[in-house]
């Protein structure tokens, strides 16, 4: 057990964030733990009744509520800026980024060989932008708030895991969105887990969901649409991530 012990502190010696994360997992007690399940299953919970709620005030106030749950338990968390990936702009930016053009470049061509399907969406250009920020504020409440918490408590391969499922739920009934959103996110959670940064994901984010809008076959997509929106597409009603 000792030469465990040394062989551990020597894998993390020079590595704060590394050893901060060791040494703070390995000390969570019963309560804490189960207060960072509790964290996690509110702000989850909030999203599943906002994406399976019809639009209106009801609905509203629950992504309000989402996003004040988010806020409110990062700013009370133990978590540094720099484990919650705000710190280091720069930090793995380039390889994100060529990982991201190759990922755009191959949905874009699935896209042009699905053409038989069905057309894709018109696009709305001009609210761009609006999705950009929702991919940032997506990808904050994927690495920063739910893997960093998952990552206290299970081993790395398990938290990258469990997080890449939940953004995957967020995403059902579609099945397309579902899939994709899957691998998605273990791409995303595997490039926070090495460099610790959430910017350049939240723009690969945008640019892949951009790209899903306009090449693959709206009939599958439904606008985009998730939830409640996706099984009501038909009727005019819109849970959409682009809407």
């Amino acid at each position: 057990m000792a030469s465990e012990s040394k062989i551990i502190s020597a894998m993390t010696a020079g590595h704060p964030l590394m050893s901060s994360r060791v040494s703070s997992a390995g000390a969570l007690d019963w309560g804490s733990r189960r207060l960072r399940f509790i964290e996690v299953g509110i702000v989850f919970g909030l999203i599943l009744v906002a994406v399976w709620t019809p639009q209106g005030r009801f609905n509203s106030y629950v992504c309000w509520a989402a996003a004040f749950a988010t806020v409110a338990l990062s700013l009370s968390g133990r978590y540094s800026a720099r484990e919650l990936g705000l710190t280091r702009p720069f930090s793995g930016a380039l390889t994100i980024f060529v990982a991201g053009a190759v990922l755009v470049a191959l949905i874009a061509g699935v896209g042009f060989l699905a053409r038989s399907i069905g057309p894709p969406q018109a696009l709305p250009w001009t609210r761009a932008w609006q999705y950009a920020l929702w991919s940032l504020l997506q990808q904050f409440i994927l690495e920063s708030f739910i893997y960093v918490r998952l990552e206290s408590l299970y081993a790395t391969g398990r938290a990258v895991l469990g997080a890449s499922c939940l953004f995957a739920v967020a995403h059902l009934p579609s099945p397309l969105l579902t899939g994709l959103a899957f691998f998605g996110a273990l791409f995303f959670c595997e490039m926070f887990r090495r460099y610790r940064n959430i910017y350049p994901l939240g723009i690969v984010h945008a640019a892949l969901g951009l790209i899903i809008a306009a090449s693959l076959p709206n009939s599958v997509l439904h606008h985009m649409r998730v939830g409640i929106g996706y099984l009501r597409y038909h009727l005019g009603s819109s849970t959409s991530l682009l809407q």
